[in-house]
């Protein structure tokens, strides 16, 4: 049973089924047909013969049993006495049985044709009256049943054969015609033995475009194939490009981290060894720990994030805190130029305000650290947002799509006052939490960050 489990078998099974079924429909209304005919063209011969019988001619006026040699071989006659079939293959005329004449007596007289049984075989016969009396007589039904014989046979020779040929024809084009679908089924178990566990992965295989047109059932397939390759194909890049970065991430951050401790450490020891440096080892040493301190909530600020932990959810005055912002920016950047746009009404978006103020405070932040003195920084309240706009040299081209990753540095282009790279992240972060986004655009004299709110 399992060869009856492909496709190709099925279809072919399929097929050669109907084509037998109507053949053998086809092949009992020609034999029904036919039957039907050769029986019609007896009757009518048996009723030509009846009236040969009893009009004029030879017989006279009372067919003489002896003398009715005009009818054809193998002619039954019957009267109320006597009963004999014509020309025997000797040529000689056989009288019937008294049964055979007692059937051949019960034959009504209604000028129809009837069928009896006789000592050789079926008849078609009719019966009339004439002036002398009753009169049957008939013709075989052998060559009607040879010819309907011989057709059954030559039908069921041909059927046979027209399936044998239907099966071997069917089977070849239907292999010929699911060629394609193995194609695209082979692109499948390539695709399948790939180690997709880790690593980068080279998904290059696909479905050759002659076989994705939709217009056709194997076009669909490929299609949907090569549509599903690449979504997981995009969906591995991801995948390992996240974990691409969070290496990067534990890596930065223990950099990060190191180079206090390695501090610490430092002054620790030399505060033991020289304690008339003890005051300036501890000065160091408490520098050293909240910067480690800022960084590790700023870490953990991230990793909450990253879990989804909702934020709170409250009616935030936009106004109110980029005022505040700005003029604690002015007091740490005296020497900037500190500009706030706000509309004549109030803004209010939904939200948290401590992060969204943290949010305002990094890009001033991120401004000022990274622009040199003299340059004008703009923060322009929206309906649903703020814009925060300088005018310094801006990021380096290739940085602008990496500026809200995870300990970039633009220190390149921009003039840098320390940082682990950790702020844009976190405005990003925070935004992307309230269901909003953040986006950079930036060229030198022309930098802006464009923060929109839900």
């Amino acid at each position: 049973m399992n060869r009856f489990r492909t496709l190709t078998a099925r279809l072919v099974l399929t097929a050669v089924g109907m084509l037998a079924l109507t053949s053998i429909l086809v092949a009992l209304a020609t034999t029904l047909a036919m039957r039907s005919y050769l029986n019609d063209q007896l009757d009518d011969d048996v009723l030509a013969s009846i009236s040969r019988a009893d009009g004029p001619g030879p017989f006279g006026p009372r067919p003489d049993m002896n003398m009715i040699g005009n009818q054809p071989p193998g002619t039954l006659v019957a009267d109320s006495d006597e009963a004999i079939v014509l020309g025997n293959r000797r040529g000689d005329n056989e009288v019937l049985s008294a049964e055979a004449i007692t059937d051949a007596g019960q034959v009504p007289i209604d000028g129809r044709v009837h069928t009896i049984q006789g000592d050789f075989g079926s008849y078609r016969v009719t019966a009339v009256n004439t002036e002398q009396g009753r009169l049957v007589i008939g013709l075989p039904t052998g060559e009607v049943d040879d010819s309907v014989v011989s057709l059954i046979a030559a039908e069921t020779a041909f059927v046979l054969l027209g399936i044998l040929a239907a099966a071997g024809a069917g089977t070849f084009v239907v292999r010929r015609q699911l060629a394609p679908l193995r194609e695209v089924a082979a692109t499948a178990h390539a695709v399948a033995e790939l180690p997709l566990s880790e690593g980068a992965i080279d998904m290059s295989a696909r479905v050759p475009e002659r076989l994705t047109d939709e217009r056709n059932e194997v076009g669909q397939v490929g299609s949907a194939l090569n549509t599903l390759l690449d979504h997981v194909e995009t969906s591995l890049a991801v995948r390992h490009r996240s974990e691409q970065q969070v290496r990067q991430f534990v890596a930065d951050a223990s950099h990060e981290l190191r180079t206090p401790l390695a501090t610490i450490a430092g002054y620790t020891e030399l505060a033991r060894r020289q304690p008339a440096a003890l005051a300036t080892a501890l000065g160091k040493v408490e520098s050293e720990s909240a910067r480690m301190t800022s960084l590790v909530e700023d870490l953990l600020l991230l990793a909450r994030l990253d879990s989804g932990r909702p934020l709170a959810d409250d009616t935030v005055d936009l106004t109110k805190l980029l005022l505040e912002a700005v003029g604690d920016a002015r007091v740490i950047g005296p020497d900037h130029t500190w500009r706030l746009v706000l509309p004549d009404e109030p803004v209010e978006v939904r939200g948290d305000e401590q992060r969204l103020h943290q949010v305002a405070t990094n890009l001033l932040t991120n401004a000022r650290k990274h622009t040199p003195a003299g340059t004008t920084v703009t923060v322009t309240a929206t309906p649903d947002g703020f814009v925060v706009h300088d005018d310094g040299p801006g990021f380096p081209a290739e940085l602008v799509d990496h500026a809200f990753e995870r300990f970039i540095r633009a220190d390149e282009a921009r003039t840098s006052t320390g940082g682990v790279g950790l702020g844009l992240a976190l405005v990003d972060a925070i935004v992307s939490a309230h269901g909003g986004s953040v986006t950079l655009a930036s060229k030198p004299g022309d930098t802006s960050f464009a923060v929109r709110l839900r």
